[in-house]
């Protein structure tokens, strides 16, 4: 029995997209097209493999063990593809990606990881970089996707972007300290949070500058009691009691030992926007474009802690005939 390798890619993508209308986009395929092509799966197969319903499909008992067996035939050909690759072709110039510290501590790792592993033949250079810095090198055509925040100077630059997910500030502190009886209650203003002793990130950072352009030149003297590198460590040392921290909300596993209380201030409500370089228009169908694509997936399949506006985007199947 022998199975078509583009057969297998159809029916995985249709698996993760509860749908063959979903899968034969993917693949560009048209419906009437994908639906022949997974019958004759079924029937080189000798058994159904998809569950058909009015809201989409899933996969049979046979179908789960072929999506197994597939991912496993498909990784192993691309490594073998790549491998034979790597002997006649010429590097090409990688993909740059830039975005902000929460992106790149939140969804961009998974987002990476997929890419690569489905491109082995794409490169991609990665910085952290702030809004004003990553919009400016996207219209200077310097890099070929940013991850911004919705903001005016993002909206004013021309490039072409889309919603990526909620990226809205809260205020985090350890369980029962500090904000025990807040939290889900009242939120906070960041000067009333500036009157305890915080943790923060290093002056460089592309969040702390997000905070520090917002409460302006007036803002209250903020008591740090030690600034680090990285969010992940900031919501550690939160959650072990050395002090408040204000980070996207996305960031904070529910797992850990925290109270979160809500940031009050209008410009802690924020928005990830993928930005597209001004050379890198949204319709070229390049490993640009599939990276966006890995881009997506990451940041609306991202659990948000704790629910409100981080949570993910869940689309509905279309129907199947």
């Amino acid at each position: 029995m022998r199975y078509d390798l583009d057969d297998l890619r159809l029916f995985l993508d249709i698996l993760a997209e509860g749908s063959i209308t979903g899968g034969a986009r993917r693949v560009h395929l048209s419906l009437p097209s994908a639906s022949a092509r997974v019958r004759a799966l079924e029937h080189n197969a000798g058994v159904a493999l998809l569950i058909r319903g009015r809201r989409g499909v899933r996969p049979t008992p046979a179908g789960t063990t072929l999506a197994r067996h597939a991912r496993d035939v498909l990784a192993q050909t691309a490594r073998l593809e790549s491998a034979v690759a790597s002997y006649t072709r010429s590097p090409a110039a990688p993909l740059t990606l830039l975005g902000g510290g929460s992106a790149m501590q939140g969804f961009v790792p998974g987002a990476l990881v997929s890419f690569l592993r489905a491109h082995p033949d794409v490169d991609v250079r990665v910085s952290e970089s702030r809004t004003p810095q990553t919009v400016r090198t996207l219209t200077e055509g310097e890099a070929d996707l940013g991850i911004v925040i919705d903001d005016e100077e993002a909206h004013d630059s021309g490039l072409d972007m889309e919603p990526l997910g909620d990226d809205s500030l809260v205020v985090i502190g350890q369980a029962g300290g500090i904000l025990a009886g807040r939290t889900g209650r009242t939120g906070l203003t960041y000067s009333e949070v500036a009157e305890h002793p915080l943790v923060g990130l290093d002056a460089d950072s592309s969040l702390r500058g997000w905070i520090e352009k917002n409460v302006g030149p007036h803002a209250p003297v903020v008591r740090y009691r030690t600034t680090v590198a990285g969010l992940n460590i900031l919501v550690a040392l939160a959650a072990a009691g050395v002090g408040l921290a204000v980070v996207p909300r996305r960031t904070v596993d529910p797992r850990l030992p925290l109270d979160v209380c809500e940031l009050e201030d209008t410009w802690a409500r924020r928005l990830h926007l993928l930005a597209w370089g001004a050379k890198t228009p949204r319709t070229a169908r390049t490993a640009t474009a599939a990276l966006a694509e890995h881009l997506r997936r990451a940041a609306f399949a991202e659990p948000a802690p704790h629910g409100g506006l981080g949570e993910p985007v869940n689309r509905p199947p279309l129907s199947d005939s």
